[in-house]
């Protein structure tokens, strides 16, 4: 039987980047129990860890259809996907999306989808979309929900002339197995709220001098930690040469340093997590919200020093100032960590970051109940045509 059978179907196309296709992924999935068929446009090279973390109740109703690059030279195709992409090749990938433009065309002429849910980013989808008589809705990956943003929602919708619905925190939810990692095993001798957690996203880096200074001011702090320490892809370089000498000695059972990987949704709701060292991508920034914990806010570029401010205007978290030059002191990271962490004025920000987590979950998926809506009605003008 044709999955589609009745239902309306979404061909969505979100940027190359982890933290776009995270939520777009997300909204995938919560599309699907709304009773909508799911085509998730990307490069073969995303597609394959999401073919394997797709569960078996999604896999039926989100169809993975594989977007070709063209081949350059400076590009091949395991450079497409910003994960491990030296930065002075993100124009050209970028230039490269745009040249498969053609080939997301003939997908969309084989596929027939009712709607597109584009990126921002792809300024041509909506034009091939239209041109074969298909309505294309430009998703920007922020999440934003009503809890956080209410009072910008109507004044960004004037200002771009399009309608803004919010689709709420697309935060993955944790999958609980029998078998306990080493980080969870750790935590759970920990007290409650005692741990800071530091993680800068899978596709940002700190310097070798921004390691140095981050290592000195979790030592300073006297806060036990978890550090999740990630090098660019041909890095040659390991914790033992990166941290200060002796550092891992020194700390001891007070810290743990990770290389590469952690379970960032399990560590986030675990309780003895007292604040979340960020540099607030947005992803990031939601899952630490949805679970309740303050954040110590170090953004590098992009969007993050804006949400750097939203996460202090909320009350939920405290920004990192770095000094004139743009540089982390150690003594600066050291004193904000236990500001959130350890005094008096730390319980105000969890008290808030706790008030916003209920919220967003009393609000549940009201919200996205009312994108199916918009997305129901755009697809019904499209069929009266």
């Amino acid at each position: 039987m044709d999955a589609r059978h009745n239902t309306i179907s979404v061909l969505m196309l979100p940027w190359l980047a982890h933290g776009h296709i995270s939520p777009f992924l997300e909204l995938a999935e919560k599309l699907t129990t709304r009773n909508i068929h799911i085509y998730f446009c990307s490069t073969p090279i995303n597609l394959g860890p999401i073919k394997q973390k797709l569960s078996e109740k999604h896999s039926l109703s989100i169809q993975l259809v594989e977007l070709h690059l063209p081949s350059l030279p400076d590009l091949p195709p395991h450079y497409h996907t910003t994960n491990g992409l030296p930065p002075h090749l993100m124009p050209i990938l970028k230039k490269a999306l745009d040249m498969a433009s053609p080939n997301f065309n003939t997908i969309l002429k084989k596929l027939k989808p009712d709607l597109v849910i584009y990126d921002f980013l792809q300024l041509w989808a909506p034009s091939l979309a239209l041109s074969l008589n298909i309505p294309a809705v430009d998703f920007i990956p922020m999440s934003a929900t009503i809890e956080i943003e209410a009072k910008y929602i109507d004044y960004l919708s004037v200002l771009s002339k399009k309608k803004i619905v919010p689709v709420g925190p697309l935060v993955q939810e944790p999958v609980h197995d029998y078998e306990e990692n080493e980080i969870i095993e750790w935590l759970n001798k920990k007290e409650p709220s005692s741990v800071v957690f530091v993680s800068f996203g899978s596709e940002y880096f700190l310097s070798r001098e921004e390691i140095q200074e981050m290592a000195y001011g979790l030592e300073l702090s006297m806060v036990s930690f978890i550090w999740v320490v990630r090098f660019p892809q041909g890095d040659k370089v390991n914790l033992e040469m990166a941290l200060p000498k002796g550092y891992l000695d020194r700390v001891g059972d007070i810290g743990m340093v990770v290389e590469g990987w952690a379970p960032q949704i399990k560590i986030l709701e675990h309780a003895s997590i007292g604040g979340f060292v960020s540099h607030c991508g947005w992803s990031s920034v939601m899952e630490s919200m949805k679970f309740g914990v303050p954040i110590i806010a170090m953004p590098m570029h992009l969007d993050q020093p804006m949400n750097a401010r939203l996460v202090e205007e909320l009350g939920v978290g405290v920004e990192v100032k770095r000094d004139m030059n743009g540089r982390l002191e150690r003594e600066e990271v050291a004193k904000v960590i236990r500001r959130v962490v350890v005094e008096k004025i730390g319980e105000g920000i969890g008290v808030k970051a706790t008030e916003l987590k209920e919220k967003i979950r009393n609000k549940g998926d009201e919200e996205i109940d009312g994108v199916v809506q918009e997305l129901v009605q755009l697809c019904s003008k499209k069929n009266r045509q």
